[in-house]
């Protein structure tokens, strides 16, 4: 890499742990990289890693001055880590979002360019096929089929964060505020003109998951309640039917009354109704709860990130 002004594509890579698969994935982007018909710099971020992940980071950006290491004070999870590493872009055409295990191929970048350079903004990867387990796929294909519908806006779906975007939509991404993060929605937000690339989606090269159930319901939550006022309507939705329940059982009471004299009295009565009403009373606590949340989470104005330090050019600029 020479200088800034010549770096046309950042490649951002937020990692985790990825001891296991560090030195392969570092291969197997160095000899893109030593290929493509443009320049490129690789932005390693360091998500709060508890293994060797941030020495290894410190070892190839000090080695290589094409590889700037970003490393944050904690883990901040994966969103965030991205957004960390947008922050950091230099290139002058745009960036590449990649996970660090090697589902996501580094090989698609040329792929990917082309497409950029014909005046597309967003190409985002769509998943022919996920080498995983049948309950994972079946969750991931319901999700993204919920959300398609329920969303203020087309989200395409069984895309993820593996991406190429334009200067200009990096730009806009890394002024957006929200701290609760779904970053293929806030691409899809920004508009601009967007194409699907379809692949295979690999097998992970080594090591783990980072992302535990509880972390992916975290992130379908983010996708949902961000980007649908579906959860707010099914309120009132909610309401509505409960009214008619009750019409339709008083009408029925009135009905027995008249012509049986057997109307349903006491304990079963009693506790249908408190059932029902509690129940829709809870659901649109909790709806409106998550919307508060993030309200909340909003309005403190906390930083999205801290950064530790970032080896740039092969020198620490910032601790």
């Amino acid at each position: 890499m020479n200088s800034f002004k010549d770096i046309d594509i950042s490649i951002v890579v937020p990692l985790y742990n990825e001891e296991a698969v560090f030195d392969k994935l570092i291969q197997r982007i160095k000899s893109v990289i030593n290929d493509t018909k443009f320049s490129c710099e690789v932005i390693l971020v360091n998500d709060g890693s508890y293994d060797t992940t941030d020495t290894l980071i410190q070892k190839i950006c000090k080695e290589d001055i094409r590889f700037t290491g970003v490393l944050l004070s904690r883990n901040h999870g994966h969103q965030l880590a991205v957004s960390a590493g947008l922050q950091y872009v230099r290139g002058k055409k745009g960036a590449m979002i990649i996970d660090g295990d090697l589902q996501d191929p580094p090989e698609l970048v040329n792929q990917f360019y082309d497409l950029l350079l014909t005046g597309y903004d967003v190409i985002y990867a769509v998943r022919k096929n996920r080498k995983e387990s049948f309950i994972k796929k079946l969750a991931y294909s319901s999700y993204y089929r919920l959300q398609k519908k329920v969303s203020n806006f087309n989200i395409p779906i069984d895309s993820g964060d593996f991406s190429m975007l334009s200067r200009r939509v990096v730009d806009t991404m890394n002024i957006m505020p929200e701290q609760s993060r779904y970053l293929r929605g806030m691409r899809a937000w920004v508009g601009y003109k967007q194409i699907a690339y379809e692949y295979d989606r690999d097998e992970r090269h080594a090591g783990e998951t980072k992302y535990s159930w509880t972390k992916l319901f975290e992130l379908a939550f983010n996708g949902i309640f961000n980007f649908s006022d579906f959860p707010v309507k099914i309120i009132t939705r909610l309401g509505f039917l409960t009214v008619i329940f009750s019409l339709i059982y008083f009408s029925y009471n009135i009905y027995r009354k008249i012509y049986y004299n057997d109307v349903p009295q006491g304990f079963s009565a009693t506790i249908l109704a408190i059932i029902l009403f509690s129940g829709v009373q809870l659901i649109s606590l909790g709806l409106i709860g998550e919307y508060v949340l993030r309200i909340y989470n909003q309005v403190r104005n906390r930083p999205l990130f801290i950064v530790d330090s970032v080896i740039q050019e092969g020198k620490e600029i910032s601790k």
